[in-house]
């Protein structure tokens, strides 16, 4: 082996967005000194605005087809819905693995067929990290048997709640105990809450799909964290995990262990050991 075939790959990835997720993600690797990867490119809507806190490595693009011109082994969605059709399309056209975090985009089954399609003729790859949650790797094995029922409940505080559809279902003001305000599909509650319900999708595409998967929202005053539930049932045996998250800082709506997740994927792709 020669020495430069005995040197640890490094990963080159395109960072789709520049909001609470993308810095944060960007900010745990720097302070991990994770040197085996590197943030080549960062797209944007508008490159002529200052951005001092971007990674000196860093250039940044605004359109997809941009990617041609870049030597990246990986393009990572950090940037909102509307973001993973255009740049998940030019990602796996040309043979580079996407990463998702605004997963509420595959409730568009066309679009996640789609994505698929591409992916399997060029050689890439739709990564979905767990997001805010733990205990999809266990709800994915166990979806290897026949599953009879998966739960996801989200319960996070009022404040949280504002600027989506539960302003027009409860009175965010006046909340005095906990009140689920939502009850449906994983389809219906990503769809309508694509802030805060962006993770049902997650654990439905790990368990037993959009539709059959049951999903509650709650707004609940005493919650300092966002918590989740999953609750599922079947041929393995049942599931009962609770995490309780503190909020992402900059975006209360989002979970730290949202980017927590995001870094930790990144990390296990070049990781000599993976957990």
């Amino acid at each position: 082996m020669s020495g430069s075939e005995g040197k640890p790959h490094r990963l080159r990835l395109c960072l789709v967005g520049w909001g609470a997720i993308g810095r944060r993600v960007a900010e745990l690797l720097r302070a991990r000194d994770e040197d085996r990867i590197e943030i080549v490119a960062v797209a944007v809507r508008d490159t002529a605005q200052a951005r001092d806190d971007l990674p000196d490595s860093a250039r940044l693009i605004a359109r997809p087809e941009e990617l041609d011109g870049l030597d990246v082994d990986v393009v990572v969605e950090a940037a909102g819905r509307g973001a993973v059709a255009p740049w998940g399309e030019a990602a796996l056209r040309a043979g580079r693995d996407f990463v998702v975090s605004s997963s509420s985009a595959f409730c568009d089954e066309r679009l996640l067929r789609r994505l698929i399609d591409l992916a399997e003729e060029s050689g890439g790859r739709i990564a979905v990290p767990p997001g805010a949650l733990g205990g999809v790797d266990a709800l994915s094995a166990a979806a290897l048997l026949p599953l009879e029922s998966v739960e996801h409940t989200i319960v996070k505080p009022p404040e949280a709640w504002r600027g989506t559809q539960a302003e027009t279902l409860v009175d965010l003001d006046r909340v005095e105990d906990a009140v689920t305000f939502f009850q449906g599909s994983a389809r219906q509650a990503a769809d309508r809450f694509p802030q805060n319900a962006n993770v049902a999708v997650i654990s439905a595409l790990a368990g037993i799909g959009l539709d059959r998967t049951r999903v509650l929202l709650v707004a609940d005053p005493s919650a300092r964290r966002n918590a989740h539930e999953l609750h599922a049932a079947g041929a393995f045996g049942a599931l009962h995990v609770r995490l309780e998250n503190e909020p992402l800082a900059t975006n209360p709506k989002s979970s730290e262990m949202t980017a927590l997740n995001l870094a930790r994927h990144l990390e296990a792709r070049v990781a000599p050991l993976v957990h």
